[in-house]
């Protein structure tokens, strides 16, 4: 039978890749609910669905988005930057607008609701791998109100039963990364230059490590935690498990582009206070058998091709931030 979904944000980066792949997957009548703040309409071009504009802060709406449906992915979310230049924003989409989706979802008696959180909350952890029972550190207000989320989550599960899980991501790139957001993934501002033969700009000495996430590895672990029976008041880390540092990132994008674009070094930035990060993703394996099926290369080719076809229909005049 088709299962009904929504995807809060699903306008967003990650969140119109999600409803891309529900859409082309099939068996999934996906409605999307944004309210275009950095989402775009465009990025919907060719998916049948329905767009509901309107903020998760706007609980009457909330409630009439969530009726009926199967399967809630709540990934609206103010980002790391408008959270901390304005943090009523912050409160009020990140933490009230996710009280509104778990109590919306709770009323109308949803049989499955996924949060999608972040692993800003580990910040600068003591171990490595970064496994999902770890003491957090928060560095920035987006960490505090992505996990108040995650606690809200854990509440709703233990006291009134809502099946919920959460997922972690860990720098997810892929398709459709607005590069005009400051907070763009540095991977779809690196292949924008690289393609263009221009430098590529890094921030700090470049030995900082990040793990990256193909966006349909992410996707993938992101249903299956809507899927399986295990999941349900579980979180689970979403990445690749393989730790890359940002020069070696730089130059297997300027290789797989063959350009001629130089690397040159610029003052850290105040949200590039993570020196290392990759996470276990063990757990992920294990409970909901979700295996990342794309390495960096291959993601990155894919992304590649994919920013190259846009260069091509001349869509692709973007100044990047």
């Amino acid at each position: 039978m088709t299962k009904k979904v929504l995807i809060t944000g699903g306008a967003g980066f990650v969140g119109s890749n999600l409803s891309r792949y529900l859409t082309y997957k099939g068996g999934y009548d996906v409605e999307v609910l944004d309210n275009f703040f950095t989402g775009k309409r465009e990025n919907l071009d060719g998916l049948d669905l329905k767009i509901t504009k309107g903020s998760v802060a706007d609980k009457e709406v909330v409630a009439e988005c969530v009726k009926g449906k199967d399967i809630v992915f709540h990934l609206a979310a103010r980002n790391v930057i408008v959270s901390n230049m304005h943090p009523i924003e912050d409160i009020e989409t990140n933490i009230i607008g996710t009280y509104n989706v778990f109590d919306s979802c709770l009323r109308a008696d949803v049989p499955r609701v996924v949060y999608s959180s972040t692993s800003s909350i580990y910040g600068n952890p003591q171990y490595l791998p970064v496994s999902e029972n770890v003491s957090f550190q928060f560095l920035n207000n987006y960490s505090v109100s992505k996990y108040t989320g995650e606690a809200y989550a854990q509440c709703f599960w233990e006291r009134e039963m809502l099946p919920i899980s959460v997922v972690r991501y860990t720098n997810v790139y892929g398709f459709k990364q607005d590069l005009t957001n400051p907070y763009s993934g540095v991977v779809g501002k690196f292949i924008h230059w690289a393609l263009r033969n221009e430098e590529l700009k890094v921030h700090g000495d470049g030995y900082q490590t990040r793990d990256f996430t193909f966006i349909e590895d992410a996707c993938e672990g992101t249903l299956m935690a809507a899927l399986s029976p295990r999941a349900i008041g579980q979180v689970y880390n979403i990445g690749s498990g393989v730790e890359t540092s940002v020069n070696q990132l730089a130059d297997t994008i300027i290789q797989l582009c063959e350009s001629r674009s130089n690397i040159t070094h610029h003052e850290r930035r105040d949200i590039d206070n993570i020196r290392r990060r990759v996470l276990n993703v063990e757990k992920a394996r294990l409970e909901l058998r979700h295996y990342p099926k794309f390495g960096l290369v291959e993601g990155l080719k894919a992304t590649v091709e994919f920013e190259r076809d846009l260069m091509d229909r001349g869509s692709s005049a973007r100044k990047v931030v």
